[in-house]
């Protein structure tokens, strides 16, 4: 069972709101609907495999591939934070 939230709880939430990491989520979130499944698998990928190995793997720059990799994170992290 799920606790009841605190008043603290929102001020909490609220400050996780205000990150750039949560705006950019948010930004990709609505700008790209369509790919933010395929952004979320391919960071986690990235994350099991290492920047340098995806790269070598998919033929990708290193910029690219961390590119990739911080707007997954940011799109999950907005997705947590929002829910």
């Amino acid at each position: 069972m799920a606790k009841k939230p605190q008043p603290d709880d929102a001020l909490f939430l609220e400050s996780l709101m205000d990150t750039n990491l949560y705006s950019m989520g948010a930004y990709f979130t609505d700008q790209h609907p369509d790919l933010v499944d395929d952004v979320i698998e391919r960071s986690v990928a990235i994350e099991q495999q290492g920047l340098r190995g995806y790269a070598d793997e998919n033929g990708m720059p290193l910029e690219s591939v961390f590119e990739t990799l911080l707007t997954g994170l940011a799109v999950r992290y907005y997705k947590a934070v929002a829910s």
